[in-house]
This record gives C-alpha cells, sequence and structure tokens, in this order.
C-alpha cells in the first residue's frame, strides 16, 4: 500500500501532469482521449480529470478486488470474491447495483473497511458499462499494459548488456510493435467465432 503525504502528493500530480502534457506535445489530441483505465492510484486519477475533462475513468477491478480482499478474513476471502464477481460481471449496471446493495447488507456490519473501500470506488469500477459490451472485457482492469510491462521486463532482463541507450528503444520498440500485431489479429476483448472460449464466457456470465 502506498501512503501519499501532502509532498508526495504534490510530487506526484507534478508528475504525472508533465506525462500529459508531454503526450499532448508530442500529438495526443484530448478530445480523442474517451477513457483511461487506471489501479486507484489518486494523484493519477484527479490529474488525469484535470487534463482530460470529456473523458471518464475505469477502475481496475483486479486490484480492486484486491485491495477489498485484504481486508477480510482468510476463511471469508472467497464468498466476498464471488459476491464481488456478481457485481463486476453483471449483465446490466441496474444488476449490478442490485448485487451491491446486497453485498453492503451482508459484509457493511463484519468487514467496514472492505464495504468502504468498494464504496469509495464502485462507480468508477462499472464505468465499463458506458461502453459497447464486446469490449467490457479488455477495458475493466489493466492488464493489457501491464502484459506489455512485463514482457519488456522479461526480454532486457535476460541480456547482460544493452549497446547503448537507442538500442534499448529499438528493442522495447520491436516488442510492442509485435505485441501490437498479435493483438490485431486477436483482438482482446472481441467475441468472434475463432474464440470459443471467451464466446462461451460472455454468455455465461450475461445470462447469469
Amino acid at each position: 500500500m502506498t501512503i501519499f503525504s501532502k509532498n508526495n502528493w504534490c510530487c506526484n500530480k507534478h508528475r504525472y501532469k508533465f506525462i500529459f502534457h508531454d503526450l499532448k506535445q508530442r500529438g495526443l489530441q484530448s478530445s480523442f482521449v474517451t477513457l483511461d483505465i487506471m489501479d486507484g492510484l489518486p494523484a493519477l486519477e484527479k490529474t488525469f480529470k484535470e487534463e482530460f475533462i470529456n473523458a471518464k475513468v475505469q477502475r481496475c477491478q483486479v486490484h480492486l478486488s484486491k485491495n477489498i480482499l485484504s481486508k477480510v478474513t482468510r476463511k471469508e476471502k472467497q464468498h466476498l470474491a464471488d459476491d464481488l464477481r456478481s457485481i463486476f460481471y453483471a449483465s446490466t449496471k441496474d444488476k449490478a447495483l442490485k448485487f451491491y446493495e446486497v453485498f453492503i447488507d451482508k459484509y457493511a456490519k463484519d468487514f467496514p473497511s472492505a464495504v468502504k473501500s468498494l464504496q469509495r470506488s464502485l462507480q468508477s469500477a462499472l464505468t465499463f458499462f458506458d461502453f459497447p459490451a464486446e469490449d467490457w472485457i479488455s477495458i475493466k482492469t489493466t492488464d493489457v499494459i501491464e502484459r506489455l510491462n512485463k514482457e519488456f521486463k522479461r526480454r532486457t532482463k535476460s541480456m547482460e548488456i544493452l549497446a547503448g541507450e537507442s538500442s534499448c528503444y529499438n528493442l522495447l520498440a520491436f516488442i510492442s510493435l509485435k505485441m501490437e500485431s498479435y493483438w490485431a489479429t486477436k483482438p482482446i476483448g472481441r467475441f468472434t467465432s475463432n474464440r470459443p472460449g471467451l464466446k462461451m464466457f460472455y454468455e455465461f456470465t450475461q445470462n447469469c
């Protein structure tokens, strides 16, 4: 868990603002940004909303679930995890909110910290409902970008020597292009005939 002091908050906010400004200077148009998926860093979310006023924020459900489950006993983790999935994998936002009310009634007394954690992030955790259903599976979490970062680490860690900064950037660019090519042929979250497993998963969750 990261604790932001006043100084750390300001430091991180300035850092994020610099990153967003740099992206804009390199050609990113604010009006084209419609969604940001993030893992709950307060300074990051606040700065993003200031810089991209028309965009929405989706809270990473994986990070949120882990944070909630860390506040309960081992014996109850599986029960809470199942009830969280009922919320996050509901077929409509109305159903998700009904499951949320059940969650509150069920756990508010014994696990108030877990309930408050969900309450604080519920709306941003359900932002995905504002987008096409075929994209839900890919915009609920930050797994895609984290998978890319893991691939960066895996490929560079095994190399004892890199021939300079430029060579490192070239390698990272190659990895990025390779993964983008893979995603282009196997779109994440798209339920197509050549991905029957995801189609089955989709039908199962939507019919719950």
